[in-house]
Parts: C-alpha cells; structure tokens; sequence
C-alpha cells in the first residue's frame, strides 16, 4: 500500500468538502487526511476514493459515503480513550477513523471475507483494534459495556441486545428503517430502563440482516 502526494492532496480536497457540508470537529477531518481512503478500495478505484460516493467492497457491501461517515462519528460525540463498538467492519475505513481518533476500538463483521480483509489492511496499518466475526444484532456482550455504539448498516429495528451493551450514559448512533433509506438516529442510554432518541436526517445503508454469517 503506498501514499503519495497526489493522494494527499485529494484528501485535503476531500476534507474542505466536508466541512463545507458541516463537519466541525478538526479532530474528525484530521483523522481523515491521516487514514488513506485508497487503501480501502480496490486499485481500480484508487483516483476516485476521494470522492464524496459509495464503492462496492465485495459480499454485496459497499464503503459509505465519506461525508457519511464524518457524520456519524461527529454524532458519537468521542472523548480519547473510550471503548467502542462498530456493527458492521465492512472495509475497515471507519474502524481505522475510530482507531486513528484514539478510541479503543471493537468491530463485528458478519461477513467472513470483509472480515477477514479487513483484518489484513488493519494489520499493515498497524492499528491495534479487536475484530470479531458474527453476529452484529449480538453485539460483543463479553466485553460490554461500551461508550458508544455505532451501526454502519441499515437497522430494521433498534436492537435491544445493543442498547443493553451500552454503559448508562452512552450514546448508540444507528440508521434505521425497511427498505433504501433509514433515518438516522442518536440514541443516549439514561438509566437501564431510559432512553432518550434524536433524528438527524435520512440515509441509504446497505441493509443489517439478522442471524446471517457468511
């Protein structure tokens, strides 16, 4: 995997665009100019990795929109060092973004190939991150509870095994909804049997299948 100036320089383009669509927090943009989007895609994408669009990743999966991602890690609301859960590896850019802003990062990944590269590219990249294979809707109740939550797929429903995973205080940013677009959510843990809900606008996910792994 090789970076180069050109890339650089793509990225920076990329991160002017984000925050003219109003991504704020300068740890997220910087976050973004230090993890190389290209790495993520295959070669044949490389030129267009810095734009603000989807690409397809294999197992009928795709890498989010840039701007989508920014929007859902600034809605995490992060503070350095917390413990957080990604439902849904995918290529593995989002995970690095968590890693690369100093979070302790756990991701689930239900399909084995996505996995699996993803673990590949995380390794070279040297990110120390713990990645699991299985179930996102199961979360990872062994090393709960989490700070945060967040879900790189379209939701058909809150799952609650999640909001249990969540330490009181936390926050759970998800997609949600049946068919091509979710509503995007932002979800704070207030007691064990409280939680308050904020709406942030309609998305397109790649939907979150229950009980499958491939």
């Amino acid at each position: 995997m090789q970076d180069s100036f050109r890339y650089k320089g793509m990225r920076k383009k990329l991160i002017q665009e984000l925050r003219e669509k109003g991504i704020k927090d300068e740890s997220i943009l910087d976050a973004f100019y230090a993890v190389p989007r290209h790495f993520f895609l295959d070669s044949a994408f490389a030129e267009q990795a810095y734009s603000n669009m989807p690409f397809q990743i294999g197992s009928g999966q795709t890498i989010s929109h840039p701007f989508t991602v920014a929007f859902q890690t600034e809605l995490l609301l992060l503070k350095k060092g917390e413990k957080v859960l990604e439902i849904g590896t995918g290529s593995g850019y989002q995970t690095c973004i968590l890693a690369q802003l100093g979070m302790k990062t756990y991701s689930i990944e239900r399909h084995k190939a996505l996995h699996l590269k993803a673990k590949n590219i995380l390794q070279q990249l040297k990110f120390k991150v713990r990645l699991s294979f299985g179930d996102g809707f199961k979360g990872l109740p062994t090393y709960a509870p989490f700070d945060k939550i967040i879900i790189t797929c379209g939701a058909p429903f809150v799952p609650v095994e999640l909001v249990k995973q969540l330490r009181i205080g936390g926050i759970m940013v998800i997609p949600v909804g049946e068919g091509e677009e979710q509503q995007m959510l932002r979800i704070t843990k207030k007691s064990e049997s409280e939680t308050i809900t904020e709406e942030f606008g309609v998305f397109s996910f790649v939907p979150m299948l229950e009980q499958k792994v491939k």
